[in-house]
């Protein structure tokens, strides 16, 4: 090799890196074709800073953790989260096909599911997240794509934004919401924001959270569903958004919401199926 040659490959290569803030992206395989990672955000200004495209099929690993929990541990719902596959070893996620599928099930009288967490001991403070997801049906089901606080110690004080909502006594209506200590729906004071959306159990939409210093916005299919405004008061009761949040895929059973009108045992097993997941940042 000449020494032009190497000196002009040693010059795209540092242009690489600092195109990609000085570190490897997190989720992104070396040898995949070349992609202008800027092109994949429709918001200008932002870059990819990591993703899961959920093509290396099986049992769901690499970047995510599995939430255990007994049923009736959180908004009394009904499932039983478990660490990769249930007792008898089937799978609550896994990837096959280029999609990752959250399975809800019945075993021996238990219903089994999964809750996944993307990075949770790092997250990421503000940018633009992105998940096309398909929904499951029935009543009783209640899939969500959302973020929590990675150094979290109290519910609501830290926070929390839900992306995507839905429960499947309601199919296709899908909302947006926040959660804070001022804000949530205890009190009858909850942020949110619903809208229908045609098809959403039986076809991949695109559901996007878009968080600044400044705001809280949401998008379904790229339109503006949700938009909550920082008050600039630098009260965490009103804005906790300013801290490194995580993502995270799940699919319950019954509860609080899902199951407010019954669940239908006979939909099992219902599947949540994403295509991706992809976060972008400003350098």
């Amino acid at each position: 090799m000449s020494g032009w040659v190497a000196a002009v490959l040693l010059c795209l290569i540092v242009s690489s890196c600092a195109w990609t803030q000085g570190k490897a992206v997190k989720g992104i395989v070396n040898d995949e074709p070349e992609v202008k990672f800027s092109e994949l955000c429709p918001l200008d200004g932002y870059v990819l800073v990591w993703r899961d495209e959920f093509d290396k099929d099986g049992i769901l690993k690499g970047d995510w953790t599995y939430q255990t929990a007994r049923a009736g541990w959180v908004n009394h719902e009904l499932q039983t989260y478990v660490d990769q596959t249930s007792p008898k070893g089937s799978p609550v996620a896994e990837c096959s096909k280029g999609t990752l599928k959250i399975n809800c099930f019945k075993e021996d009288d238990k219903v089994y599911s999964g809750r996944v967490y993307a990075c949770r001991n790092t997250g990421w403070k503000y940018g633009y997240v992105e998940a096309r997801i398909k929904l499951p049906k029935g009543k009783g089901t209640w899939p969500a794509f959302w973020m929590m606080p990675v150094h979290f110690t109290a519910w609501p004080n830290d926070g929390e934004i839900d992306i995507m909502e839905e429960v499947g006594y309601h199919p296709d209506y899908t909302s947006s919401s926040i959660h804070c200590k001022k804000y949530y729906h205890s009190i009858g004071t909850q942020k949110t924001k619903e809208r229908y959306c045609a098809g959403a159990e039986s076809e991949f939409h695109v559901y996007a959270l878009e968080w600044t210093a400044d705001y809280i916005r949401t998008y379904v299919d790229g339109k503006e569903l949700f938009y909550f405004e920082n008050d600039g008061n630098g009260d965490k009761q009103t804005w906790p958004f300013n801290t490194p949040f995580y993502v995270i895929l799940n699919l319950a059973w019954g509860g609080d919401w899902g199951g407010s009108q019954g669940v239908d045992e006979s939909v099992l097993p219902i599947t949540m199926e994403v295509d991706y997941v992809r976060v972008f940042q400003k350098p």
